[in-house]
């Protein structure tokens, strides 16, 4: 049984090592996963994140890594059982001149620029707390954004607070800055997603999240790349 599955370049959920091998948490996660249900074969396919939905939707891939459940991307593609909770957070210049510590704070500087990856969630959360279109600037990956940040061209990158951590960290000259999750509601959930007609594959994959999610093996997997409780507890009702 083969399955092929859809990433992009993101540390530490998925990405592509010098040696062409592909790693990362939700690497290790699926691999876990879907050779506890019986596959044999994993074929890793390096997409764009605006080709994710596409792709499987029309049978390129039979899967995808996992990225933010939203009732948009709900109707055009189905999602497993969550797999990590993440807040969003921000690269910025190092020692954070600007003092860039949420989109409202970005939103109130007009001297403030900030890069977001195409079709992710962060755009949304940046219009809604005001910050302008002139403001935003779209970069098709992050390491586009990451460069562009480091020229001087943006002030600040958003994305999940785990992923900047390791951004700034192979990046000496820029700091991560995470966001408040705010008590009225807990961090975006992410999810493997599937084609809404493949029931079978979607299936057998919540049913091993189930039983594995939350265990010892999960924890300590998840925590090589620097996913910790925060990220993990609050999708799994308290099992330990």
């Amino acid at each position: 049984m083969k399955v092929r599955i859809a990433y992009i370049e993101e540390p530490p959920f998925y990405w592509t090592t010098a040696d062409g091998s592909v790693t990362g948490s939700d690497i290790e996660l699926a691999e876990v996963v879907l050779r506890a249900i019986g596959v044999t074969s994993i074929e890793h396919h390096l997409t764009s994140f605006d080709e994710f939905l596409p792709g499987v939707q029309e049978g390129r891939w039979d899967m995808n890594v996992p990225i933010f459940v939203t009732a948009e991307r709900a109707e055009h593609v189905a999602f497993s059982a969550p797999v990590w909770a993440l807040g969003d957070g921000f690269v910025v210049h190092g020692g954070n001149p600007k003092a860039l510590v949420s989109y409202e704070s970005l939103a109130a500087r007009n001297d403030a620029r900030l890069g977001i990856i195409a079709g992710q969630v962060q755009l949304n959360s940046a219009k809604s707390a005001g910050v302008s279109g002139s403001q935003i600037v779209v970069f098709k990956d992050q390491p586009e954004a990451v460069a562009a940040l480091l020229a001087g061209k943006i002030d600040a990158f958003a994305g999940t607070a785990v992923g900047n951590r390791v951004v700034a960290g192979a990046n000496k000259q820029l700091d991560a800055v995470a966001h408040v999750v705010g008590k009225e509601g807990g961090a975006p959930v992410g999810a493997f997603s599937f084609s809404k007609g493949n029931h079978t594959l979607l299936q057998a994959v919540n049913e091993q999240l189930r039983q594995y999610l939350g265990s010892a093996d999960h924890r300590a997997r998840m925590a090589k790349y620097g996913l910790m409780e925060t990220e993990i507890d609050s999708v799994i009702g308290g099992k330990r």
